[in-house]
This record gives structure tokens, sequence and C-alpha cells, in this order.
């Protein structure tokens, strides 16, 4: 019996997974100390971070589409989107480093400085993620493969995220000993290191297998027209947005939680920890699930299961760390079997946006995708930033009791609410499994026309 060409090898997929590993050093910092970062150490309100995290998304709205299709148009003996990862490694580590530096600034040169960094920041992080996560389209066909792939990318990806969950605060305070801004810029410092170096690594141990067809003509303008028409592909953007915008508010609002609402924020690292923990045990369970079910009815099973946990920390009192704990592995056992799933998904809406009009665009359909992510993610800590300073809270103080009550709804009601909505979102994705696997045969047998040809 041959083997399956389209099957990656092992060493391939960790390559690519350590990718992840290497953006989430940064990426995961910013969803989670961010908007705290920028109250209690960097020293401007809550309600000027979140009018800065969504004044940066306009240009991201501009940007992320020109990269895409950057990305489409660039042609090395690498490929399109490999040089990219390389290309961006150390403006990321730069960047990182620098957003989370306190300069000596007046308090509006301070603003103006959060914004150059953050602006640039993402930039650089649209140049290295859209190409690296297009990349996972164009190393195998095949779709159970790719939801391989995008498993041990997210393993690789919770390995980072538990590292800064577990250790980012401690070594904050041992490197800071007392002064926050120093204790960030030392911790960042290293991981934005670590970071390139990782990236490194994903450049060389890649390879580029899809091709478009080299006959394939089409303009910029035909390829967003394809993505309009497109309706699993809006449902994807859709989806996107609303998941980026509940994660970015509810992992910015736990430092909150534990250091007001409980009153003890040592608890913060080993309860990021252990919910990380039950999330790369629950992303084990994906492929199978997807594979006997479907990519997308086990997404939404997980998010109704993921909002249900939600629910319940409002029952919760400040001294019930036991079952905080508990809810917490739980929802993140649960929402584990999502996260493979997203960007397998969307390789599959480029797979389907070729089946259906003979063009392949796979950098311009992942740019707004990116885009979508990083729209959550300034949506979802601006709406965090506004929902406190709404509620009345007051950096490093004893807050009052409707400042605890917005935080606690932040924590519970707001984001169960949300992924509902992703849920919802996800009934009108078409791409089923009978789909998956006539888009994959068919494009397979149009590739080798046009390779032989």
């Amino acid at each position: 019996m041959q083997a399956n060409p389209e099957k990656l090898p092992v060493k391939e997929k960790v390559g690519y997974a350590l990718g992840d590993t290497a953006a989430n050093f940064i990426f995961q910092t910013m969803v989670m100390f961010q908007l705290a970062f920028y109250t209690d150490t960097f020293g401007i309100t809550a309600a000027a971070a979140g009018t800065l995290l969504v004044v940066v998304r306009v240009w991201d709205a501009i940007f992320d589409p020109m990269m895409g299709i950057a990305a489409d148009k660039t042609k090395t003996r690498w490929g399109k989107f490999r040089p990219w990862v390389l290309w961006t490694a150390v403006p990321f580590g730069i960047m990182g480093f620098l957003t989370f530096m306190t300069p000596d600034f007046s308090a509006s040169g301070k603003l103006v400085y959060a914004y150059i960094t953050y602006i640039v920041l993402m930039m650089v992080y649209s140049a290295n993620n859209l190409p690296y996560s297009a990349l996972s389209g164009v190393m195998t066909g095949d779709f159970v493969e790719r939801t391989s792939l995008s498993s041990y990318r997210f393993v690789f990806a919770m390995i980072a995220q538990l590292i800064i969950q577990g250790l980012a605060l401690p070594m904050v305070y041992y490197f800071g000993q007392g002064n926050s801004a120093k204790g960030y810029q030392w911790t960042m410092g290293i991981f934005s290191s670590l970071a390139v170096l990782l990236f490194f690594i994903t450049f060389l141990s890649t390879k580029e297998r899809i091709q478009p067809d080299p006959a394939q003509k089409a303009t910029v303008r035909q390829h967003f027209a394809d993505l309009g028409k497109n309706r699993p592909w809006i449902a994807m953007f859709v989806l996107t947005l609303i998941l980026f915008i509940t994660l970015a508010m509810r992992g910015s609002v736990v430092l909150y939680y534990f250091k007001y609402y409980v009153g003890n924020d040592s608890y913060f690292s080993m309860f990021n920890v252990l919910g990380t923990a039950c999330t790369i045990i629950g992303i084990f369970f994906s492929k199978g699930l997807a594979v006997k079910y479907g990519k997308r009815n086990v997404f939404i099973g997980g998010l109704i299961g993921t909002a249900l946990f939600c629910v319940l920390f409002v029952f919760l009192p400040p001294n019930a760390i036991g079952m905080m704990f508990a809810f917490e592995m739980l929802r993140q056992f649960v929402y584990g079997f999502t996260i493979p799933l997203l960007w397998a998904m969307m390789a599959d809406v480029a797979d389907y946006s070729e089946w259906k009009n003979n063009r392949r665009a796979t950098g311009i359909v992942f740019s707004a995708i990116v885009f979508a992510l990083k729209a959550g993610l300034g949506f979802g800590g601006a709406i965090t930033g506004y929902v406190l300073s709404l509620y009345g809270y007051v950096p490093n103080a004893a807050q009052t009791a409707p400042a605890l009550h917005g935080i606690v709804m932040t924590m519970s009601i707001l984001p169960a609410i949300t992924f509902g909505l992703c849920a919802v979102v996800l009934f009108f994705y078409s791409i089923d499994r009978q789909a998956e696997i006539q888009i994959t045969s068919e494009l397979a047998e149009r590739r080798k026309a046009y390779a032989v040809s």
C-alpha cells in the first residue's frame, strides 16, 4: 500500500509548531498582561488604554489585507510564506521587548510611546503570523493531516501559554524586586529572545508543497470579490472576531479578579497553569473527535461547554478557591477541543475558494482572518478597560462594590454570552465532513493535471 504523499513527518510538524510557541511568548503576554501593564505599571488610565487598543485596529484594517497581497505575490526559492517567518523574527522580538518598556516620559509622552510601539508591534505581528498561518494551508492538502498539524501547533502554543501563565508574573516580581517596570523589561527581554530563536527553527524545518496553478491569472479585486461570495469564509471571519474579543476580554481580567475580588493574586499563576494543562489534554482529543463528528460540530459543542462553565463563576464567593480552580480546569478542557480547529478550518476555506473559483489566494484568505484576530484582541482588551472604568475601577486601590461586580461580570457572564454567539455563527459554516472529502479529492486531481502540463 502506497504511503500518503500528503502525510507530514513528525519532525516537520514539531518545527512548524515551534513557530506558535515563539509567537505566544509575546502574544499571550499581550492577552494576559497588556491591559494590567498599561494601567498599573505603565501609568495610563483604563479608558485611555482601551481607546488605544481600538484605534490601532483602524490601521490594521488597512495593513493586514496589504500584507496578505504581499505574501501571495512573494516568490522566492523558499516559497511564498516561509521567508516572512525568517524576515520578521528579529523585528518581532525587538518590538515585543519595546512594547513592555516604561520610559521616563510625561503622561502625554507615554501615551505617544504606547501608540507607536503597539502599532509597530501589530504590524510586525501581521507580517509574521499571517504568512505563518497561511503556511499550514500549503504544507499539505490532506484535511486530516491539517487537523493533526494544527493539533501539534496548538499543543506547542499552549506550552508557551503555560510558561507565560506560570512564570511571567513571578519573573516580573523576581527581576523587578518591587519595581514592576524593570521586572517587565527583563521578563520580556528573555521571552522575546527565545521567540527569535524558535522562529529560525520553524523556517529551517518546514516546506511548502501546494502551489497555485501557474496559469492562474486574477486581480486583487477578483480575489477580494471571491471572499465576499465565500460564505464559509464570512462565517470564519465573524467567528474569529467574536472569539478573540472573548479570549482577550476574559484573559485580561483574570489578574484583576484574583488581585481585587479574591484579594490574593498569588493564585493567579497556578490557576492559569492548571487550566492550560487541561487545555492541552483537550487538544489531544480534537483530531479524533473531528474525524468522527466533523470539525464544525466539535467546535460548536466545545464552545457551548466553555460558555456554560464561564457562567458558573458568577455564583462563586471570593473564598471559593477550590471551585474556581475546578470550573476553570473543566472550562479549559472543553475549550481545548476547539483550538486546533480554527486554523485547520481556515485552510479548508482557502481550498474551498480555490475549488469554487479556480483561483487560490491563501495569503489574502488568511489576512482578513488575522485582522479579525487582532481586532478581537484589541476590542476585547478595550471592552475590559471600558467596563472597569464604567464600574469605577481605580488602579492599585481597594475597589468599590460596583467595581468588583464589573470584574466578576467580565470573568463570567460577558464571555459566556460571546462564546455562545460564536457557536451560533458556526451554524452558517457549510463545509461539513462530506464536503471536505469532495473538495480535497477534486483539488488533488486538478493539481496533478496542471503539474503534468
